[in-house]
């Protein structure tokens, strides 16, 4: 449920990007994230990674993400 709920608030973040949602251990709160779009062009990867979690603030805020590793890639 955890990863749908990520898969969609990535995807209203990023609506022309492709978005990847793995659970890494199988329990529901370690999670690694794909995501490509162009608003990630032109930025360094320390803003790329902000702006996926600020997209998933609520769920890190509220302990649903464990643990998250994220793989980012602009379209340029």
């Amino acid at each position: 449920m955890a990863a749908d709920t990520m898969r969609t608030l990535l995807e209203e973040a990023f609506p022309d990007g492709a978005v990847e949602v793995v659970d890494r251990t199988g329990g529901g709160d370690h999670f690694h994230v794909t995501v490509s779009s162009s608003a990630f062009d032109g930025l360094s990867l320390v803003e790329q990674h902000r702006l996926v979690n600020r997209a998933l603030a609520t769920l890190l805020a509220d302990g649903t993400i464990h643990e998250l590793r994220i793989t980012t890639k602009g379209t340029a």
